[in-house]
């Protein structure tokens, strides 16, 4: 197995920072897991898995062994009305929303151009315009770490819920994602109750690859490239308050914004929050709140972890003063 040593993480990850891993490898298979869990370095070291480097903040300096997943592959069989589709772990988000488009397996379309890996969705349990993973997902077989062999979860057994699963509580740092398995339909049943897809669809004729290319559309216009700027997508969860406390809040904030939950709460949108204490566009040095979008804490250049990380203190403190609202974050601190 070949192993990186004191490996610069700064291309790896979309915020980028500048962060050295004691060790780094990447694993292309899975029967190079099995190699990797009987190696002494696995063995003597802290682990961290790493997917495309988005939706988390690497440390300066991380102590221990880097896993890269670039396991690929994706095969489709038919069954029933359904398509079941079994996607490896390292296979790009986009590119397979995009290849569901095209091939009329329908379901995905509204969560085009989310960054990461595969085998990172149901982690986070990734959802935007209405949709979120887990409605399609059928299972997945993981790595457990501590004990070097396969398992599968259902979808029950992934208790998934708003930005969180299993593997984020009882199984985090304990198991690597290895594949996936979505169920989509061979029909379209499309999900437009989005503002923006409403607007642009109610009462006309649209097919899947008009949700997709609009999606893109919208995403690339709020959310910077981080390519060009570093950022690591939505930092911030929209908080969610029982409908009574959103009365509560009505009354001083008549312009509060949130989006419907479920018959007894609402999601306050963060966006509006951090802009109504007047921090969209704040900066503390090469750390900054986007311009265009207050949800996205971005990298001018040469911010640190600690950086990020005292912007987001600033603006949760700032928030929780206004409004007695405590802001949590979405992006993971590694």
């Amino acid at each position: 197995m070949k192993f990186e040593e004191n490996k610069n993480l700064k291309s790896l990850n979309t915020f980028g920072i500048k962060s050295i891993a004691k060790y780094f490898i990447s694993i292309k298979n899975k029967s190079e897991l099995i190699d990797l869990y009987n190696n002494e370095i696995f063995k003597n070291n802290k682990i961290f898995v790493l997917g495309s480097g988005s939706n988390i903040l690497l440390p300066d300096y991380f102590d221990g062994l880097i896993i890269s997943i670039d396991i690929l592959g994706i095969e489709v069989s038919e069954e029933n009305d359904k398509y079941s589709l079994k996607v490896q772990s390292g296979e790009n988000w986009h590119k397979f929303v995009e290849f569901t488009v095209d091939n009329n397996y329908y379901g995905l379309e509204n969560l085009a151009l989310i960054p990461g890996k595969v085998g990172a969705a149901p982690i986070q349990n990734i959802g935007a315009y209405g949709i979120e993973q887990k409605s399609f997902f059928h299972s997945c077989e993981y790595f457990n770490l501590e004990d070097g062999n396969f398992y599968t979860l259902t979808k029950e057994e992934c208790d998934f819920s708003y930005r969180n699963s299993i593997f984020k509580n009882k199984l985090k740092n304990k198991a690597l994602i290895s594949e996936v398995i979505y169920k989509l339909n061979k029909h379209p049943d499309y999900n437009i109750t989005y503002n923006e897809l409403k607007n642009a669809f109610e009462g006309k004729k649209f097919d899947a690859k008009d949700i997709f290319d609009l999606v893109c559309s919208v995403r690339n216009k709020k959310l910077p490239d981080p390519k060009l700027l570093g950022n690591s997508g939505s930092f911030f969860k929209n908080p969610i308050v029982k409908i009574s406390e959103e009365k509560d809040l009505k009354k001083p904030f008549s312009e509060l914004k949130y989006f419907e939950n479920d018959e007894n709460s609402i999601k306050i949108s963060a966006a509006w929050l951090i802009e109504s204490v007047g921090l969209k566009g704040y900066r503390i040095g090469d750390a900054g709140v986007s311009e265009n979008h207050s949800l996205i804490l971005v990298n001018y250049a040469n911010a640190s972890s600690k950086n990020i990380i005292e912007l987001a203190n600033y603006i949760i403190d700032n928030v929780f003063k206004k409004f007695g609202i405590k802001l949590e974050m979405e992006v993971n601190l590694i």
